[in-house]
């Protein structure tokens, strides 16, 4: 009896990492121009406006990268939890990019497009 009571806790704790990566995201950022080139050494920042975490009795998950891109334009997030994150990317010579994104699977890939600056112009003459 006492052996499997210590089998049947043995196997709730083996699967409880299991259970908590399911709510896991890694995502990869590749950060481009309009024409399909990298863009390297971009500012990349990365938050989770997602909700709140149960494990934490209901506390709001704040979570939050800063990282650049490398010479493939291509930054890479560790595990973060799924659901609605914001990417802000600003480069030398281009516009800032910001976005509001949905991540729902296990590995995700979002590619942002950076516009060249655009002119100025005045609404005074």
């Amino acid at each position: 009896m006492r052996a499997a009571r210590f089998i049947l806790i043995a196997l709730a704790l083996c699967s409880l990492p299991v259970l908590a990566d399911s709510d896991m995201t890694l995502l990869r950022i590749e950060v481009k121009t309009l024409a399909g080139k990298p863009i390297e050494r971009a500012s990349v920042i990365v938050r989770f406006l997602g909700g709140r975490s149960a494990a934490k009795l209901g506390r709001k998950v704040r979570t939050n990268w800063e990282t650049r891109s490398n010479q493939d334009g291509i930054v890479r997030i560790p595990q973060i939890p799924k659901g609605k994150i914001r990417i802000q990317v600003s480069a030398k010579g281009y516009q800032t990019f910001g976005q509001d994104f949905q991540v729902d699977e296990d590995e995700q890939t979002l590619e942002i497009k950076m516009n060249p600056p655009q002119p100025q112009y005045s609404v005074h003459e």
